[in-house]
């Protein structure tokens, strides 16, 4: 049975608007015609994120879609970077099995960097074995290469991968923030085709001299849509859209790939240059079927009001309206949790600081709002030898903690400034890359609370008031990272959470995010895991206790 769809129809390929009638027939497109009678509405290809960790929307991914379908993007080419950390190739594999429940075209990338980092414990490896495994089972490309060093000084593990990908014919992701010159060379070389990580003009065009496609990203953590938008007109051919990171709130609120669409429109961009960024470069890179509003391509195209406010009327994905007028068709689906948590329970007395002397500094994590990056302070304490060091609310030196979630170890301790927080602590499974527990807190009691909280319920996100003496948490049952719940209600708990760390003081835009990154050590200046206190920029661990000094 076939149907029809009229209104103007925006034409990419032959940058043209006209009145028209699309004929869908068996999930694809049969004819477009043109009329002189449409409905009021403008027709365009659907749009794609070119690269995002659906984990991070804190939703499994048939979740996930409920939430992007009704902003227009009708698929997403998803790296199970955060759950591969957690469960190697069976958490990539439960990603890919409940995307085929959801008409949202979801293509997964082959993890690349499994761990993240050696200097962390992780819950699984990704060898160069199972990413020819992955590759060879549905994923369509190998994604961010992180492990930059690896690639330029020819890595052997790391160079399988590379060659692994090139074998089965897939394109290979880069993540390759600030590299230049003759390392970046070397890099491009070994097969590197996109980055997603240029927070400036100038790097971006030096890697696409150099041959790679740039990913604009604006997410809810990195935002570069500012810096690099003038690449939609500069280099349209060498360009994408993605967001990375999208936390629900900000899905809900501000919405998806359509947000950067709308942002391009009031910045005077050609609709058909950010429609060719949005949609047909993503197609073509990672030569996917999706369809391009083409006689013979699948029928996924989107409805919109108008080209100035960008409002998406119909989502149709292989000739299905999947959301229509305000009615989101995606059904909810049933899963089975998986997760992999076996930490135990602490003591006030596991977190317990004492003083290696008065002659002797602290290494503080100074963290700054919206930046994943951090520096490295020194705190004169002013305590004697055998002394407990505690937390000084007065001058924002609160205590960090990262539990080891995989196995029982002790807990590390450090100290962060600019957090902000008066009083209690918040917590949480989500700890890039590895996922350990990690908490923020103004006293030890509220830390201990909330980590045993986070270990009983296994994972999640959490905070105690201890004004309010009780534990608000948003369950992740899956790894400890998603949840199944309905997005818009995850949505206004996320939200919630967020609001009540800063009603106990939080000085951060996104208390909960920027937590989530304070353990991540590919990012400088200095980070604390499950191993320690680690500093970034020579790449070892560091004690707490240092002889430098420098007076708060």
């Amino acid at each position: 049975m076939s149907k029809r769809v009229s209104g103007k129809i925006v034409d990419v390929f032959n940058r043209r608007i006209f009145k028209g009638i699309i004929e869908i027939e068996s999930g694809r497109i049969k004819n477009i015609s043109k009329a002189d009678k449409v409905e009021d509405i403008f027709i365009l290809p659907g749009l794609i994120d070119s690269h995002v960790h659906i984990e991070s929307s804190m939703l499994i991914p048939s979740e996930f879609s409920k939430m992007v379908v009704p902003r227009g993007t009708i698929s997403v080419v998803s790296d199970p970077h955060e759950i591969a950390n957690v469960h190697g190739v069976e958490g990539v594999e439960f990603m890919m099995k409940n995307a085929e429940k959801t008409p949202l075209k979801i293509f997964f990338g082959a993890p690349s960097c499994v761990p993240a980092t050696p200097f962390e414990t992780n819950g699984a490896v990704l060898d160069h074995e199972d990413i020819e495994y992955l590759l060879s089972n549905g994923c369509v490309v190998l994604s961010e290469m992180m492990n930059f060093p690896g690639v330029i000084s020819g890595d052997e593990e790391v160079m399988r991968k590379i060659e692994v990908a090139k074998k089965l014919g897939k394109n290979i992701d880069g993540h390759a923030l600030g590299l230049s010159n003759h390392d970046l060379k070397t890099y491009v070389d070994a097969g590197i085709s996109t980055d997603h990580e240029c927070s400036s003009l100038d790097e971006a065009l030096e890697k696409i001299d150099l041959g790679m496609n740039i990913l604009i990203r604006e997410g809810s953590a990195a935002k570069n849509f500012e810096a690099l938008s003038s690449l939609i007109e500069s280099n349209t051919d060498k360009s994408m859209l993605c967001t990375d990171d999208s936390h629900p709130d900000e899905l809900l609120k501000i919405g998806h790939i359509d947000k950067l669409i709308k942002r391009g429109l009031k910045k005077g961009y050609s609709i058909f240059d950010l429609i060719r960024v949005a949609s047909v470069n993503p197609v073509k890179h990672y030569n996917i079927p999706v369809g391009l509003l083409r006689i013979g391509d699948c029928a996924d195209f989107i409805c919109v009001d108008d080209l100035e406010n960008f409002n998406v009327v119909c989502t149709f994905i292989d000739g299905e309206a999947v959301f229509e007028r305000g009615e989101n068709k995606i059904v909810p689906t049933e899963e089975i949790p998986l997760n992999h948590f076996n930490a135990t329970k602490i003591t006030m007395e596991d977190i317990e600081v004492v003083s290696e002397g008065c002659n002797t500094s602290i290494n503080v994590i100074e963290a700054f709002d919206g930046d994943l990056f951090t520096k490295k302070y020194l705190w004169d304490h002013n305590t004697k030898k055998g002394e407990k060091v505690t937390i000084n609310v007065d001058k924002d030196i609160l205590k960090i903690v990262v539990v080891n979630r995989y196995k029982k170890s002790n807990p590390q301790i450090g100290f962060i400034k600019n957090f902000g927080l008066k009083r209690g602590a918040i917590g949480g499974s989500i700890a890039h890359d590895s996922h350990n527990i990690i908490l923020i807190g103004a006293d030890d009691e509220s830390i201990v609370d909330v980590c045993n909280r986070l270990i009983e319920t296994k994972g999640g996100i959490a905070l105690k008031d201890p004004l309010k003496n009780y534990i608000e948490e948003l369950a992740l049952p899956f790894s400890g990272l998603m949840t199944n719940d309905d997005g818009v209600k995850v949505a206004g708990e996320y939200d919630k959470l967020n609001s009540m760390a800063k009603e106990m003081g939080c000085l951060f835009n996104a208390p909960f995010m920027t937590l989530a990154f304070m353990s991540l050590q590919v990012i400088p200046e200095i980070k604390l895991g499950d191993k320690g206190l680690f500093d970034v920029n020579s790449f070892k661990f560091i004690p707490v206790f240092t002889n430098g000094k420098e007076q708060l």
